[in-house]
Parts: structure tokens; C-alpha cells; sequence
């Protein structure tokens, strides 16, 4: 027996040199782990972060041309600086025609083909809800660059889902502030009939009339995106005798409302509160044909003195010729936005991505804004003031900057309408 047991011990010669071999073969697996580790590494980094950009360029030019240019400075900036992470940022952009079903086309293939890190962009509302969804089913980080519809971080917000600029409930209550101040008891509205329209006029009746429950909404006009009859959207507002009138127009239905309201003399006799037309987009269009006195969101480019603005403004013309418009600014903004988070989370990965843009902090030609955990949208403001003349050209008097975290809803408000897995 104890001869057997003899036998089958190892010999402690061939035992220990089994052991010097295991240990050669097991620094030899090691030293080519971390080769390839260092190859993967340095592949990596020769290989740029790409962001998936869609935006609706040859619908609203006007808005998107700046915008792209926006961005394109702002890239222009990271990569002469050495990029992100020691890799370069390249941008893969894609017009959506304006529409959603294109917008998520692009998508997927900007997702599946080009393996792109982070979608950004967006203008319409519809457009912005189409991305939002691919983000959530597709786990990709997507941020809404314009779009201003409430339930893209509301009711049908999610975990992947990040918005730049002020909501529309937001820019309503900046708008409220100034309208509950005026002696007109009965309203009426022109918004245009999809999601972004009724989503504005919505917050600004529950809004104006929180602070003034002495109004009334006596008329509402909902024209098509882009084909508003302004004779007859006017006939039939008028016909409702409104003390004052709430617009959501924008674009080329906004110089059809001014022009045939001038022409009728509705404006500036009847007192407007205007969505978005301070704006310069809007304001080179209309001209001489500016309405005085309505009460408006916008950005005076040209009086803004800030040490953020005159740097962004300075570099913009100089590399565009041009004086930068809202587009450029929420362009550039995306950019610096995903720039921080990728900074932030040393990492492209999305999920570090999500934790890492839930209160994150970054800077904008307006100041700093940052995104709020619980609903994922960001505190940028913007400008209110009144519309005037000057040199035949429109632009924005008495204006003052609003910003965006003094008019985020409560955390009890947006409980309620959040879906409880977009908080997770």
C-alpha cells in the first residue's frame, strides 16, 4: 500500500520543473495580454469618438445652417486642443427633411453601420420624440439639441434622452411673467397643430392662469405646420374679440401672421405674446415689418456684453463672417454638452455616459447651464424682452436673461409625469 502511494506521488524534480514551465507559460500569456491590451488601447485611440448628428437642414435653413456652423466651431475648437480622451471628434450629420420617419432612418444607420458614440440634434418636436425612442430602445445616449415639446423629458422621457435648450413649459413661464402683467382678461391663441404647438399653448393657459385666475381663453386657431391661411387664422381670432393673442408660429407662418396683421392693423394695436420671435432667425426675415411691442423669447446678440458671449461671438465671426444667430449658439452648446460628459465620464460607454450627464455641469455661450438628474433637462435660459425697430431692422428692447433654473418645474411635478423607469 504504501509502495502504491509512492508511486503515484510526483518526482520532485519533475515537479518542479513543471512548475517553472507553468509559471514561464503563464508570464508568457500575461506578456501578450498586455500587449494586446496596449494594441487595443492605441487602436482605440487613433480611432476618432463619433457623434451621430440629424437635423432638418433643408426644411428650416434658416435655424439649421447656423446651427451646423455652431457645431462645427465647437469641434473645430476640441480637436486643435487634442480631442477628447487623446482621440479626435468627428461628427456624421444627416438631414432629416422634417421628418420623423427620415430622422429614424438615420438613425438606425448611424447607430448600426457607423457605431457612432452619441446622437445629438433635432428640431421639430415629432422629429426630437422619433430619436427619443430609438435612444431608449437602442440604449444609445441621444441629445435634443432643439427640440422644446415638454414630453420629450416628461411623459415620454427616458433614461438616454437629454434635452438642451428650455422646454416649452419653461420659455411659457419666463413668458408669464410678463403677461400676467398686462389688464387683458380674455386670450386667444395661434399655435400650429402638432406636438410642439399644443404642447406650448398648453403650459402657458396652466401657467397664466395660476398667477391670474381672472382670464379666459376665448379662441383658438390651429393652422398646419407651414401652411397657415393668415387672413383667415386672423378673421377667426379676431372674431373672438381677445384682449390679447399667445403665438406659437414660427418661420415662414410667422411672416404671413406679421404681415397680415400689420396689413389689418391687428399689430401692435392688440397685444401679443410671442414664442421664439425674438430671435434673429425670425427678425431678419421680418424686417422693417417687425411688430413693436410684443412680448417676446429671443437672443439680442449684438447686447449681450458677457465675458462666455463676446468670446463665442468673436471666435463665431471670425471663422464664419458672420454674427451668430440662436441656432449657432444651441449648435455649439450640444457640443460642449457632450464634451463635458465624455470628459466627466473618461468614457464613451453609454451607461457611464447617462450617470455622467445626470447633473452634469457645462458651459454655454449664455453661462453656465448643467442637466437636472431627475428629468434630464438642461437650465440654459434664454432672453425675454419686447420687439422694436432700429434701423429698419427688428430687434429686442427692454430684455433681460432668464435663467432656465428659476423656471424648472417642482421635483413633486415632474414625478407625476415621468415615467418611473426613465428615473432609474
Amino acid at each position: 500500500m504504501l509502495a502504491a502511494r509512492r508511486q503515484n506521488r510526483p518526482d520532485p524534480l519533475t515537479l518542479e520543473k513543471t512548475v517553472k514551465l507553468t509559471k514561464s507559460a503563464l508570464l508568457g500569456v500575461l506578456l501578450l495580454a498586455s500587449v494586446a491590451t496596449v494594441a487595443s488601447a492605441q487602436g482605440d485611440s487613433k480611432n476618432p469618438i463619433k457623434i451621430g448628428e440629424i437635423n432638418s437642414y433643408s426644411t428650416i435653413p434658416q435655424f439649421t445652417l447656423p446651427y451646423r456652423q455652431g457645431w462645427q466651431l465647437a469641434v473645430e475648437e476640441i480637436n486643435v486642443a487634442g480631442g477628447l480622451l487623446g482621440r479626435k471628434v468627428e461628427v456624421i450629420s444627416r438631414d432629416d427633411a422634417g421628418k420623423p420617419e427620415e430622422a429614424l432612418r438615420h438613425a438606425i444607420e448611424l447607430s448600426a453601420k457607423e457605431n457612432v458614440d452619441v446622437l445629438a440634434g433635432g428640431f421639430l418636436s415629432n422629429v426630437g420624440l422619433a430619436l427619443a425612442d430609438h435612444a431608449q430602445k437602442n440604449r444609445k445616449v441621444y441629445i435634443a439639441s432643439e427640440p422644446l415639446t415638454d414630453a420629450l423629458v416628461w411623459d415620454k422621457g427616458n433614461r438616454y434622452t437629454f434635452r438642451l435648450r428650455p422646454s416649452t413649459y419653461m420659455q411659457a413661464a419666463m413668458l408669464v411673467e410678463e403677461a400676467a402683467k398686462l389688464p387683458a382678461k380674455r386670450w386667444a391663441t395661434i399655435a400650429p397643430n402638432y406636438e410642439y404647438g399644443q404642447s406650448a399653448v398648453a403650459s402657458f393657459k396652466e401657467l397664466l392662469k395660476a398667477k391670474r385666475p381672472d382670464v379666459e381663453f376665448v379662441g383658438e386657431q390651429w393652422p398646419a405646420l407651414g401652411k397657415l391661411e393668415a387672413g383667415t387664422t386672423l378673421q377667426a381670432t379676431m372674431q373672438a374679440k381677445p384682449d390679447a393673442i399667445f403665438n406659437v408660429t414660427f418661420g415662414a407662418d410667422l411672416a404671413k401672421l406679421v404681415r397680415e396683421g400689420n396689413q389689418r392693423g391687428i399689430f401692435p394695436k392688440t397685444p401679443v405674446v410671442s414664442l421664439l420671435s425674438g430671435e434673429p432667425e425670425y427678425l431678419d426675415v421680418l424686417k422693417d415689418e417687425t411688430p413693436k411691442g410684443w412680448i417676446v423669447t429671443g437672443y439680442p446678440w449684438d447686447q449681450i456684453d458677457s465675458r462666455e458671449h463676446a468670446s463665442f461671438a468673436a471666435n463665431y465671426y471670425r471663422r464664419f463672417k458672420e454674427y451668430p444667430k440662436v441656432g449657432s449658439v444651441v449648435g455649439y452648446a450640444t457640443m460642449q454638452a457632450i464634451f463635458a460628459a465624455i470628459k466627466k465620464a473618461n468614457s464613451t460607454d453609454n451607461e457611464k455616459l447617462v450617470l455622467a450627464l445626470r447633473g452634469l455641469k457645462f458651459s454655454t455661450p449664455f453661462g453656465p447651464a448643467e442637466f437636472r438628474a431627475l428629468d434630464h433637462q438642461s437650465t440654459m435660459g434664454a432672453y425675454v424682452g419686447k420687439l422694436d425697430l432700429r434701423g429698419n431692422k427688428g430687434t429686442m428692447v427692454q430684455w433681460r436673461y432668464a435663467d432656465g433654473k428659476a423656471y424648472l418645474p417642482s421635483d413633486a411635478y415632474v414625478k407625476a409625469r415621468r415615467p418611473a423607469e426613465a428615473m432609474k
